[in-house]
């Protein structure tokens, strides 16, 4: 960095400060570089020389601490809508999963003889709730996506997803290993290949939504961090129309 001018290095904090989705990060840095660089351009089109010409497109910018909070916030709504996108797609499809695999596996004669009364209202309860997760996704991620420009604080829709997550998840989960003990197995489970290929995609899809619930977290956390309580893409476009 020894050699770096002032607009590398500004664009190097911007990269330190800001948390999210590597794509998302780097086209945002991508584009306030570029956005550095033409303002750079037309200082140097005036005759002054490249030092000067980009102290002064960054000064024009704002300090990272002005302009960080507001590209955040975007990470923060393209680290939800990718969440969002998960549960919509993953949570219904390992419902529709295991739906088609209790329906073909050969289960016990004596099966209902030894679920508990609770078994049916609580196996209902898990469907459910899974429906749910997915209906959330899908109101979220249409929420963040064309509706985001109406919502006055879309992070603050993030944070609550990564919190409605790790809720969710494990509580699932736990009720449907309530289910798998209360049914004894079931019986032959074990050894049965399509069965156990679900539930190691299911295992998979769990520890894919709680990673990105915990990212959805953390790019919230980081916006505080910067000094700000949630900033929009508003906000981010009135930066970049600085330079």
């Amino acid at each position: 960095m020894g050699n770096a001018g002032p607009i590398d290095e500004y664009v190097a904090s911007m990269r330190h400060a800001l948390r999210g989705p590597g794509g998302a990060r780097r086209d945002l840095l991508t584009e306030a570089r570029d956005s550095l660089l033409d303002a750079a351009e037309a200082y140097e089109g005036e005759g002054l020389p490249r030092a000067e010409a980009e102290r002064l497109a960054v000064a024009d910018f704002g300090t990272v601490p002005e302009v960080a909070p507001g590209f955040q916030g975007e990470l923060a709504v393209s680290q939800g809508r990718r969440t969002a996108m998960l549960l919509f797609l993953s949570v219904p499809l390992t419902a529709f999963l295991w739906a088609v695999i209790w329906r073909v596996f050969p289960e016990s004669p004596h099966v209902e003889e030894i679920k508990p009364v609770w078994f049916g209202p609580l196996a209902r309860t898990v469907d459910l709730s899974q429906l749910g997760v997915g209906v959330v996704g899908g109101l979220v991620l249409l929420a963040l996506g064309r509706g985001s420009r109406r919502i006055r604080r879309p992070a603050r829709l993030t944070r609550w997803l990564g919190m409605f997550v790790w809720i969710q998840t494990p509580l699932i989960g736990a009720m449907g290993l309530t289910l798998a003990v209360a049914s004894q197995g079931p019986v032959g489970f074990s050894g049965y290949l399509p069965g156990l290929a679900v539930s190691v995609v299911s295992y998979l899809f769990s520890i894919a939504q709680l990673y990105n619930a915990a990212h959805c977290l953390r790019c919230t956390r980081a916006i505080s961090a910067l000094g700000s309580t949630d900033l929009s893409a508003a906000d981010r476009e009135r930066s970049l129309s600085r330079s």
